[in-house]
């Protein structure tokens, strides 16, 4: 085996003034909790860290795709396996520089963010394109809840006709069936409001993929488990959180 491929890979915090543990705290500040880029830097400041709103907003933009990639893959590989998901799918609108975008989303049974996909049109070839890139990245669903769109049928009789497996007797539609996933945009649309929306298409799909995979590292189940649960899940995410990247 030769020296080189011996070798470990560069740290992706090299040449930076700041340390990593900085950087990481300085994202999940960031995305994690409805704070602009101000508040981040005020707060930062309290703790004695001089930090400027911009390299926040660098720091973000440039990490923040990275850490949610790991995420992902972990839960991904751990979660693929498992057979009796039930997926509930819905579509939010998101203000885009004033014109009107739609985020679908796909949700499992427990609350986990599966994907986040923005599209301009509500039709059946967008809700085609986020139901293959979900079920490409992350297996087949027992069930999938979804509202009343009629685009979500049209687009599960096209995989019918597509694959193996159909999915037109997968679809389940009920009043406050769906209730799971509409409780999973609360905390994007407080996001929302303190970055005083969005203004590029870009942004907002690289923004909404990354707080989504964040928030799934913490949820944490508060209102189901005691305090001392709490307290161990709480202290187990944020030591997985320091090793991102590392």
């Amino acid at each position: 085996m030769s020296r080189k491929s011996r070798a470990l890979p560069p740290s992706p915090f090299r040449r930076f003034n700041s340390s990593a543990e900085v950087i990481r705290l300085v994202v999940m500040m960031y995305v994690r909790f409805p704070l602009s880029l101000r508040n981040v830097e005020d707060l930062l400041f309290e703790r004695g860290i001089d930090v400027c709103h911009e390299t926040v907003r660098m720091w973000w933009n440039r990490f923040g795709p990275m850490f949610a990639g790991d995420i992902r893959r972990q839960r991904v590989s751990r979660m693929r396996g498992f057979r009796h998901w039930r997926w509930h799918l819905d579509e939010m609108y998101v203000k885009l520089d004033g014109e009107m975008v739609y985020l679908w989303r796909a949700v499992d049974h427990e609350g986990e963010i599966l994907e986040s996909y923005i599209t301009k049109p509500r039709s059946k070839g967008a809700a085609l394109t986020f139901m293959k890139k979900a079920l490409k990245r992350h297996g087949r669903p027992e069930t999938i809840t979804t509202d009343g769109l009629r685009s979500y049928g049209a687009a599960m009789k096209e995989l019918g006709y597509t694959q193996e497996l159909g999915y037109t007797d997968k679809q389940e539609v009920g009043r406050w069936a769906n209730n799971r996933v509409e409780n999973s945009h609360l905390s994007f649309r407080r996001r929302e409001r303190a970055m005083l929306r969005f203004r590029r298409m870009k942004t907002l799909q690289k923004f909404a993929s990354v707080h989504a995979n964040v928030q799934n590292h913490f949820n944490l189940e508060r209102h189901l488990v005691d305090r001392q649960t709490y307290k161990e899940r709480r202290s187990a995410a944020l030591a997985e959180w320091q090793i991102l990247a590392s």
